[in-house]
């Protein structure tokens, strides 16, 4: 299908990846993916001028970030970018990355990792004929909007990557979609890994029943409700929530501490619980809210969360997991997974490379992205032949 849906409409240009350091996996496997569908295309082929560097082996560009001994750096193209669609990707989580400073190693920060997209925006400005920015994990996400005296960071961000000349910016799964209203004339997309989420559930649980006597989706705040509701309408079953009571009289690492999580919602008892949320930072929250699903007699806990950040390791998890408390975990590749994850046996890795490559591939040829924003029809497919099984 997504061979020849877009083969119609002619690339707004020659198609350029630029996958920086913290993305360099995702990147490869996203270029792969488009390399491999173009070449199928009999069109391109028979119209080279129209379609020319439309099929190449890799569409990824040769740039180099260097540093000076003081930790400083620059951006160097080392292919040309002059008129091309130009896509720049990076996890900005990606603290795996070292560089010196010095002579002492440091980890990349999410600051350094924005720094090295904007000296690629700088590199290639005048020159690319579109600038798409995807940042997996939106950058400064979570500081969405001011209580008292607190800096904007998230929509000081959009508008410097727009002022730049970027045209659009991709991420998945943004804390709070409506920080896009910080640059309401420009391309903003949170998209919403749902299909893949419960494409690797039903992969991976072979003795799930989908309907509302045994299957319940819950929310663990009251941000993650839009999240919620949507899984509850697809998957056609019910949905609880919970809400965090908060000592406002205490900031503990920049937050409130939670008091306590209260229920609403009806009865859990005996039904399979999935929990929903945009990502799991230490953790603690997430588990706690499984431990009081599992206080009110839920059979078994899932857990399905965009990034896996596990910011205090995952000891927490494993005993947890031992502990019955949670059965299996999902969170996607789009940022960085330590291979201590991925050994877990609680643990699912939902890939999103395909999906990202498919979003890429339809820019690059100015096409609707809609039936990919909202794979409602996708994900009964997947139900009914899960359900009709043998």
């Amino acid at each position: 299908m997504a061979i020849n849906k877009f083969i119609e409409s002619i690339p707004v240009g020659p198609l350029a990846i630029v996958a920086l350091s913290g993305s360099k996996a995702l990147g490869e496997t996203v270029d792969a993916y488009i390399s491999n569908w173009r070449s199928d295309r009999v069109e391109a082929k028979e119209s080279p001028i129209t379609f020319k560097g439309y099929v190449k082996d890799s569409y990824l560009l040769d740039v180099n970030t260097p540093r000076f001994g003081t930790g400083e750096a620059k951006c160097t193209l080392r292919d040309t970018v002059r008129g091309t669609d130009l896509y720049i990707i990076d996890d900005v989580t990606n603290y795996s990355i070292e560089y010196t400073v010095c002579g002492h190693k440091n980890h990349m920060s999410p600051d350094d990792h924005y720094a090295d997209i904007k000296r690629v925006i700088a590199a290639a400005a005048g020159k690319a004929k579109k600038i798409t920015v995807i940042m997996p994990f939106l950058y400064e996400s979570r500081q969405h909007r001011r209580t008292s005296r607190e800096s904007m960071d998230c929509a000081v961000m959009l508008q410097e990557l727009v002022s730049m000349g970027v045209d659009n910016i991709l991420t998945f799964d943004a804390h709070d979609p409506r920080v896009n209203n910080a640059i309401p004339i420009s391309g903003f997309e949170s998209i919403m890994p749902t299909y893949q989420f419960i494409k690797n559930l039903l992969r991976n649980v072979d003795d799930l029943t989908l309907d509302d006597d045994h299957l319940m989706v819950i929310s663990p705040d009251e941000g993650a409700m839009g999240r919620v509701v949507y899984f509850a309408n697809v998957l056609g079953i019910n949905m609880g929530m919970f809400y965090k009571r908060r000592d406002y009289t205490t900031i503990v690492n920049g937050r409130n501490p939670i008091v306590a999580h209260e229920y609403l919602g009806e009865s859990v008892e005996g039904k399979d619980v999935l929990i929903i949320d945009d990502m799991i930072s230490s953790g603690e929250s997430m588990l706690d809210v499984a431990r009081q699903l599992k206080k009110r007699k839920a059979k078994r806990v899932f857990v399905a969360s965009t990034f896996g950040l596990f910011t205090n390791g995952l000891d927490s998890f494993d005993k947890a997991y031992e502990e019955g408390l949670i059965y299996r975990v999902m969170t996607t590749n789009c940022i960085y997974q330590t291979p201590e994850l991925l050994s877990r046996e609680w643990y699912i890795n939902v890939d999103v490379a395909k999906y990202t490559a498919l979003f890429i591939d339809r820019l690059n040829h100015d096409s609707s992205i809609s039936d990919l924003l909202d794979p409602y029809e996708k994900i009964q497919r997947k139900i009914e032949v899960y359900n009709n099984r043998k």
